[in-house]
């Protein structure tokens, strides 16, 4: 249930906003998304991590701290963010659905501000290209000119070696031939040749050209890095000595755990030098430590590009008139729990980085604990500009935490993860975890798992069935099940049920 105190802080914020877009032009909005980023970054107490763009950027904004992603796998994931929905009515829980056919009454955050007067467009990877039309296209209602999923050669390029050549070229930088290579670096060493390095020069250039247009534009720029292979410039390994890394302390399953959530790490194993059969856990502790190595190495490589974008921001004098949201798709496992990359129900795979600048925001440089879902960008988007929110909207607006760090427009955050014949909803408050196991034939509740963050941060035991946790437990279904939009098979279980 929403509080007094933030009714009233989001009226306040939205006043004051829509106060000052009275007399002057909508805010740009600079969008970016960063594949399988665990929020191993300064801003959020890593002291490994070197990360100073990305963290300058968050001293200007707020820093969600528990912000949670509504499905731990990229095609949901970002169809949910996309629309506002969570991913079961949006229609996707997979890699392969496409979006518009499964939900053709779907309408997108770019899509929305471009009927209302926005300039749309974009470069990388936003939307999983799987779910939408095409990757070249990558869902044609959203934007005002062609999106650059993958802008590289040019076809003067291609014409002059050939375009089988070309394809080959593409695939083979940063190891998109789908092989793990074992040495401290990518043999490419030219920044021009990484694919993100090349998102982030048109990102620049789509920003330079909107610069001098009159309408307020929604520049959306992906990177695919961290995402697997751990492929970086050398200078970005080099940030790091291998030694400083310790393998995860507990790689097992939690005690007394429901027997579900978990994942085989499959998306890891199809590359060379990792075991193909057996249990993470007899990865060599070796192995652990080059990949978080590299996993350090891809995230310095990216703060490096969110920095190329702020800067330029900057220089062309729109960082005064431009909010800026940085989004993770999902978490990333790396060796906790035994597990690696995501599509689990757990801390590391279901959290994300979340951080929204508003250069107008009364209280910049501020983290807050409150709960927040990756649904909630669309309606704060909404509040910030001074647009209607739309009545499909499943989220809520977190410009009162922009506001007043404290402020708490829900109770708590929810994810999803559909495995054989059930479907986990996880609810996360500021120090609680709770997932429900929902049959899907049967639509009973088969399993539950609780985790106490404050005693117990690396979710060693499921205290589900402790009798101590009897009221923590009836608190968090409760929150769960009175913030049950969208969650349809969770919904056909209370009906018959409760």
């Amino acid at each position: 249930m929403i509080n007094i105190k933030t009714l009233v802080l989001s009226f306040c914020a939205l006043v004051f906003h829509t106060s000052i877009l009275a007399s002057s032009d909508k805010p740009n909005v600079l969008f970016i998304a960063v594949d399988d980023l665990v929020p191993r970054l300064g801003v959020y107490g890593d002291k490994l991590a070197k990360s100073p763009h990305i963290d300058r950027m968050a001293a200007r904004g707020t820093t969600f701290l528990h912000a949670q992603c509504q499905y731990p796998v990229c095609g949901p994931s970002r169809a949910s963010i996309m629309s506002g929905l969570r991913p079961e009515s949006a229609g996707v829980l997979d890699l392969k659905t496409k979006w518009r056919e499964a939900n053709p009454n779907i309408v997108s955050l770019p899509q929305y501000l471009k009927e209302h007067g926005y300039f749309t467009t974009g470069t990388g990877k936003i939307y999983d290209y799987r779910c939408v039309d095409n990757l070249e296209i990558m869902d044609k209602e959203s934007w005002s000119e062609a999106f650059s999923f993958r802008p590289g050669l040019s076809s003067k390029d291609v014409e002059q070696i050939g375009k089988a050549e070309a394809n080959q070229k593409r695939k083979n930088i940063e190891g998109y031939t789908y092989k793990y290579s074992k040495v401290a670096a990518a043999p490419i060493n030219k920044l021009v040749d990484f694919r993100d390095y090349r998102v982030a020069q048109e990102g620049i250039k789509r920003m330079r050209e909107r610069a001098a247009a009159d309408e307020p534009f929604f520049l959306a720029v992906g990177f695919a890095k961290p995402h697997l292979p751990f492929y970086a410039p050398k200078k970005y390994w080099d940030l790091y000595k291998r030694d400083q890394f310790e393998i995860h302390p507990f790689q097992k399953q939690a005690a007394g755990n429901s027997g579900r959530g978990y994942g085989k790490s499959s998306e890891l194993r199809v590359y060379e030098g990792i075991p193909k059969e057996g249990e993470a856990t007899d990865f060599s502790p070796q192995l652990q430590k080059e990949l978080i190595h590299g996993y350090y190495a891809c995230v310095s490589y990216i703060d490096f590009l969110v920095g190329m974008l702020t800067d330029e921001l900057k220089r062309l004098k729109l960082d005064d008139n431009t909010i800026i949201i940085l989004w993770g798709d999902h978490g990333f496992h790396l060796g906790d729990h035994g597990q690696w990359a995501k599509n689990t129900s757990f801390e590391q795979a279901a959290r994300a980085p979340l951080i929204i600048v508003d250069p107008r925001q009364s209280s910049p440089g501020t983290k807050s604990k409150s709960p927040a879902e990756f649904t909630d960008v669309f309606p704060t988007l909404c509040d910030l500009i001074g647009l209607p929110k739309p009545d499909f909207l499943q989220g809520e607006s977190l410009a009162p935490v922009l506001e007043d760090p404290k402020a708490k427009p829900r109770e708590g955050a929810v994810t999803i993860r559909k495995g054989w014949k059930d479907i986990g909803y996880s609810v996360r408050n500021e120090r609680y975890r709770y997932i429900e196991w929902v049959h899907t034939e049967t639509k009973k509740v088969i399993g539950r798992d609780l985790f106490d963050y404050q005693k117990d941060p690396d979710e060693t035991q499921n205290q589900a069935m402790n009798p101590e946790y009897t009221k923590v437990l009836e608190d968090m279904t409760k929150i769960l099940h009175n913030d049950s939009a969208g969650l349809k098979l969770l919904q056909e279980s209370l009906k018959l049920y409760f």
